[in-house]
């Protein structure tokens, strides 16, 4: 890093830090950290438009997004869309009552748009392909009058690329970085859309998981995310790794339709479940929707934003291992304060129970999931590939063949692409994918399906996102909510975890344990600034000094 590098973060920073006192209004409506709720009663009463919300958007990416690489692309078409929504409002329409109407989206770069936006997965090898249709949650986003205000960045194909590269790198999208303290980990694959939500560079994304792609960034950026369970949303039109679906995956890219799904960070809970509540449902693109939908309630999900959500509830505690996988004795400390909480809330904390296997599970290669999985995304990748009107490349083959010719460009000398080569050594599906798909339904069944039954117990509580593994090879759904800060000023998360289907009890909970952390978050609100600048600025002295030392 040179100087001038060093000289342009530090403007960044102090540009953000004075927009912190500064913060845009309209009207005398402040934007910043304003719910999808605020906004839309803001639009009622004419303080604010869709226009100037996404001229605001724009402009902190323009600021933040140099150094967070939180977006790769703006959707150029963003203002076009905000004047229509603007006059739909004007004119009374019927899509203008719609919760979302007029409120910018960002959107994981692995969930296609038939627009002017690229859908690359942070890949070059995918820059300029065409996709055939909008994915099927953006459908459902548009007609409930939602504005794509852009891509977000990620770990670039979802992290089944490369066995080397960080959490947050992607060829297009560069580094990203976490905005509360820049040197550590913003975790992936969706980080991109979790670090745009925290520094106020968007309100709502959504994102895709298939094995703790929401859960983990959602926790490390402190905002919510939701992981619906598999299917709940169609997937159609969406890159997704390798079922019974709440959230269609038409149109995302792939890696399994076991494990893969669509679902929403934002930053508070009651955001993110009026996002779920506009995606979820059958798409005939994504068959598992098909059973899936049958999960989803009459009225839909924002009815149980109860905040008596915690009485009378069975939460489960799993300490072992996942108390060990905490770094440093402050979060598990943080966990502790928590279960309090949850117990003042009414809820009954079931504690010291165990997951059977529980280490097996957690271990890729002796669980099977990774060999299931590289089996699965060669599949699905191939098929997703031939299925674009254009692209640069029609295979896994292909792109393996893009990232040698093009070496530089995809920083494969640093990076490598072994999980690539992984993929592409497998031959569909055989015995030795047939017998790991047997043994991950075995650890789920013998696992958390025994332990919920046995113990009567509404959700699992866990500290950060340890329990995403377990969640994700059984496909149940999970939402992560934020629950502190470390004694480096990194976020903590707490996550709630259940069985297929159970998502209104989980939303119950996390909403009632968020509104009764709300008090400690406002007084923590001070705490809150000086952790984002001082530690953001002792990153970048960090990266200066070793900068000097390596030149």
């Amino acid at each position: 890093m040179n100087f001038s590098l060093f000289s342009s973060l530090k403007l960044v920073l102090l540009a953000t830090f004075l927009s912190r006192f500064h913060t845009f209004t309209s009207h005398g409506f402040s934007i910043k950290e304003a719910s999808i709720s605020d906004l839309q009663l803001a639009f009622r009463q004419n303080q604010l438009t869709s226009r100037k919300l996404i001229e605001f958007y724009i402009g902190e990416i323009r600021t933040l997004n140099p150094v967070l690489r939180g977006v790769i692309e703006v959707n150029p078409d963003a203002i076009h869309q905000a004047d229509k929504a603007d006059r739909e409002r004007k004119a009374k329409a019927p899509v203008s009552l719609s919760h979302l109407h007029g409120i910018p989206v960002l959107l994981k770069d692995t969930i296609a748009t038939k627009d002017k936006l690229n859908t690359t997965s942070g890949s070059f090898a995918l820059l300029g392909s065409v996709v055939p249709r909008d994915a099927g949650v953006v459908v459902k986003l548009r007609k409930a009058g939602a504005i794509i205000l852009g891509k977000a960045s990620l770990s670039e194909w979802t992290s089944c690329w490369s066995l080397r590269a960080p959490n947050g790198y992607s060829a297009r999208g560069g580094q990203g970085k976490n905005p509360y303290v820049l040197s550590t980990d913003p975790c992936g694959s969706s980080s991109g859309s979790a670090m745009s939500v925290a520094a106020n560079m968007v309100a709502v994304s959504l994102e895709t998981e298939t094995d703790g792609s929401i859960l983990c960034p959602a926790s490390s950026n402190l905002v919510v995310g939701i992981k619906p369970t598999v299917g709940l949303t169609s997937r159609a039109g969406v890159i997704h790794k390798p079922t019974v679906g709440l959230t269609s995956r038409a149109g995302v890219i792939p890696i399994s339709p076991r494990q893969d799904t669509v679902g929403p960070i934002c930053r508070t809970v009651s955001d993110a479940v009026h996002v779920l509540d506009a995606i979820v449902g059958f798409d005939y693109n994504d068959g598992a929707t098909r059973d899936g939908s049958k999960y989803i309630p009459y009225g839909g999900y924002k009815q149980f934003l109860n905040t008596n959500g915690l009485k009378g509830k069975r939460l489960g505690v799993v300490r072992n291992p996942f108390f060990e996988l905490l770094e440093g004795s402050l979060p598990a400390q943080v966990f502790e304060n928590n279960l309090q909480i949850l117990r003042h809330g009414g809820a009954v904390v079931v504690d010291y129970l165990e997951i059977a296997n529980i280490d097996v599970i957690l271990n890729s290669t002796l669980s099977g999931e990774a060999v299931a999985l590289l089996a699965e995304f060669k599949i699905n990748i191939n098929a997703y590939l031939k299925e674009l009107v254009v692209s640069p490349v029609r295979s896994l083959a292909e792109i393996i063949a893009f990232n040698e010719n093009n070496s530089d460009l995809e920083n494969l000398k640093e990076f490598g692409q072994e999980r690539f080569l992984a993929a592409e050594a497998t031959n569909g599906i055989g015995k030795a994918e047939e017998a790991a798909l047997l043994n991950l339904e075995r650890l789920t069944s013998d696992g958390l399906e025994k332990l919920v039954r046995e113990n009567e117990l509404d959700a699992l509580v866990s500290p950060g996102p340890t329990v995403a593994r377990v969640l994700a090879i059984g496909g149940f759904p999970g939402i992560s909510v934020p629950a502190g800060f470390d004694k480096k000023g990194i976020p903590v998360g707490i996550s709630f975890g259940g069985l297929k289907g159970t998502e209104p009890k989980l939303i119950e909970i996390a909403y009632s344990f968020e509104q009764a952390t709300h008090l400690l978050h406002l007084s923590l609100e001070e705490l809150d600034e000086r952790i984002f600048y001082a530690f953001s600025f002792l990153s970048l002295v960090s990266i200066f000094a070793k900068s000097k030392v390596g030149n």
